[in-house]
């Protein structure tokens, strides 16, 4: 398939068909290179067409915005609390917790009423001050530059505490989760932090409903190797499902 023409009306027919494509499918498909298939991509792009991914093509905007915490609390506000509570049953006996910042992470805070005594670590002030009152809670709040759009510190005073620390099980929130880029959220000076934040935990849990998906941030945090558990909504595929486990990460669906 050598003409242009051709080639652009397919890989547009395939998009509306299959939401995404990939270069090699495209390569194989039309018995063209690699590079030229990237152009067509390009030029696709340029008109608005798609949007371009690592290694192919999407209909759907795969980078996620950023937003403020307020505007992120009423986005798929039923499915967060879901997998808050589904995330409680990983505490168990552990005497130290950190909890990131975000809407998703935030809804574990509102319904944490451990039995025992237990540490939160947390760089987000609506964590810190939901818990500051709640019997059996210690809170470690680490300091630092706030950011308004999340309430949250980041920056070199709360890297330094981190540094000095260990903890049990991190619940971390992102803002997009993709197979090859991994786990990303939009503000690097935050995704820095959670760096620092995953090397201080044993088990690490990412909190993410299911739009979450197939999107990428400004700066990535980690890749599949360093999760232990994903916990999102049963808006999440099969196919994708499978793909993580094959990964090593368990998945759990809150329902």
């Amino acid at each position: 398939m050598k003409n242009i023409t051709d080639r652009h009306e397919f890989i547009l027919k395939k998009l509306k068909e299959d939401g995404k494509v990939s270069i090699i499918e495209l390569t194989d498909l039309m018995e063209v290179s690699g590079v030229t298939i990237r152009k067509d991509l390009k030029l696709l792009e340029d008109k608005n067409l798609l949007f371009r991914t690592r290694g192919g093509g999407s209909i759907n905007n795969p980078y996620a915005n950023e937003r403020t915490i307020n505007e992120k609390a009423f986005i798929n506000a039923d499915e967060k609390q879901k997998i808050a509570k589904a995330a409680l049953s990983l505490i168990e006996k552990n005497d130290s917790i950190t909890i990131g910042s975000g809407t998703t992470v935030f809804e574990l805070a509102r319904c944490l009423y451990p039995n025992q005594h237990l540490t939160v670590i947390t760089p987000a002030l609506k964590v810190g001050l939901e818990l500051s009152t709640r019997p059996n809670v210690e809170v470690l709040q680490l300091g630092g530059l706030i950011r308004s759009n999340s309430s949250s510190v980041a920056g070199s005073y709360a890297e330094r505490v981190l540094s000095e620390i260990s903890c049990g099980v991190l619940f971390l929130g992102v803002d997009g989760i993709d197979m090859d880029f991994g786990f990303s959220i939009t503000n690097l000076a935050e995704a820095t932090l959670n760096q620092k934040m995953i090397d201080t935990a044993q088990t690490v849990v990412i909190m993410a409903d299911s739009s979450k998906f197939d999107k990428r941030g400004l700066g990535k945090v980690c890749g599949f190797e360093q999760v232990h558990y994903i916990i999102t909504d049963n808006g999440i595929s099969e196919f994708i499902v499978n793909q993580i486990e094959e990964k090593g990460v368990k998945v759990i669906i809150a329902d």
